[in-house]
């Protein structure tokens, strides 16, 4: 059983013109270890996945933008609650706009979420995390991540937005 307790609830949950706003993060590693300099290429990147509650696919961890946290605290805490890691919370790759079926509420009665999506380097894989119980974690190439994903929106912030930060990173270093 994890020490650390997931957040519940909507009462500190931000909102911004009719839509919930969201955290998350795409987490990543090198599969010849972090210091990998000599193949940084897409084929030695993995990125983590976690199953869905609600129907087939896999899913980057994501959750509400709390009131008393920055967006950034946000995506480091849903990284630790739903997927179990921690790491160097990277760079911003984007908001991403999607309707939820699940997420209607009075504030947000279309379910209209508005992601902010960053790049997370995996240093650590815990034991034991908030919902281990109810999530999976699945370490998946870039191709099999974009063929996984449960939303269009998330493989559009893989492909559009991680892959083109991180060929952009490889270019600033040469």
């Amino acid at each position: 059983m994890s020490d650390l307790v997931a957040r519940t609830g909507r009462l500190q949950q931000r909102y911004n013109d009719g839509c919930r706003l969201v955290a998350g993060c795409i987490p990543f590693r090198y599969r010849n270890g972090e210091d990998s300099s000599n193949d940084d290429s897409e084929s030695n990147i993995e990125v983590l996945m976690i199953n869905s509650q609600s129907g087939p696919g896999l899913l980057f961890p994501k959750g509400g933008w709390e009131n008393d946290e920055t967006v950034e605290e946000a995506a480091v805490r849903e990284a630790v609650e739903e997927a179990g890691v921690r790491g160097d919370l990277m760079d911003l790759l984007g908001y991403y706009k999607f309707k939820s079926k699940t997420h209607q509420d009075e504030f947000c009665p279309e379910g209209l979420c508005k992601a902010a999506m960053f790049a997370m380097l995996v240093k650590e894989e815990l034991e034991s995390w908030p919902e281990q119980s109810t999530r999976s974690r699945f370490w998946l190439t870039i191709p099999e991540a974009a063929q996984s994903c449960r939303h269009a929106w998330m493989r559009v912030a893989l492909v559009d937005g991680f892959l083109k930060w991180h060929g952009d990173k490889l270019a600033e270093r040469d």
